[in-house]
């Protein structure tokens, strides 16, 4: 009975902790093989491992997800599929440039019709404002850029924002370029990079509850001393995902 007991309480703590990786489901599976995606996406797939990703946030037919600093929307695409017609994706942005000569890559995808559920708000990362609350609110690659002196957003306020978007018990979703255990935030952003600890460290004094963390685009070959954008590192760096949850 003791034995047992021991077993279930592991399996309960590799849950929690993201040591155990759950393979994805069928509609994560089927997004990734969309044939929408362009082939500079799907390139990176090996590098990203957006199935993983996805099954490790939760995501499931009919959620709402929130993607914050979106991009060239190689994530966005996917949760559009992900979570098919009756979920919702926000794309949460900055607005354009006034000097802008060509319109954010994000529009264009929004405006697509076989992604026509996705929303592009385009308000700001420090003001934004969701039209519901989501499921999930996911980061990736960017977390880190909110200390830049260069963004100039006060943190904490960001960090409400995107509680206050979460339903109760949803996930927000952190992926980041890992800096050296005990690395001061850098305000000049020079390795694009952030310690672990001081990403749990923010969020849970902001209120979110840290719930697990997978390490499957952990890379011990990265020595966290050069920037995420150096050749010999690109598209290689130690990465964390932590997953944090808005209490219920």
């Amino acid at each position: 009975m003791r034995s047992k007991l021991l077993l279930a309480a592991a399996a309960v703590l590799a849950l929690s902790t993201g040591m155990a990786e759950a393979t994805p489901s069928a509609a994560i599976v089927a997004a990734v093989a969309d044939k929408g995606r362009p082939e500079a996406d799907t390139k990176r797939d090996a590098d990203r491992k957006p199935a993983e990703m996805l099954e490790f946030a939760g995501v499931k037919p009919g959620d709402k997800v929130a993607d914050f600093i979106p991009g060239g929307g190689y994530f966005t695409r996917i949760f559009a599929k992900a979570v098919g017609p009756k979920g919702k994706v926000y794309a949460v942005t900055n607005p354009p440039p006034a000097n802008a000569t060509t319109p954010p890559a994000i529009l264009g995808i929004a405006a697509d019709p076989q992604y026509g559920n996705i929303t592009v708000v385009a308000t700001g990362i420090a003001t934004f404002a969701l039209p519901e609350q989501v499921d999930v609110f996911w980061t990736s690659q960017n977390y880190h850029d909110l200390f830049a002196r260069a963004r100039n957003v006060d943190i904490a306020k960001v960090d409400k924002l995107i509680y206050d978007a979460l339903k109760p018990g949803g996930v927000f979703i952190v992926l980041d370029h890992a800096a050296a255990a005990g690395t001061p935030i850098d305000p000049d952003d020079k390795l694009h990079r952030i310690d672990p600890a001081a990403v749990r460290k923010q969020l849970e004094g902001s209120g979110f509850k840290f719930v697990g963390e997978s390490k499957v685009l952990a890379n011990p070959a990265d020595d966290h001393t050069k920037a995420v954008f150096d050749p010999s590192i690109r598209g290689h760096t130690d990465q964390f995902i932590y997953k944090f949850q808005k209490p219920k």
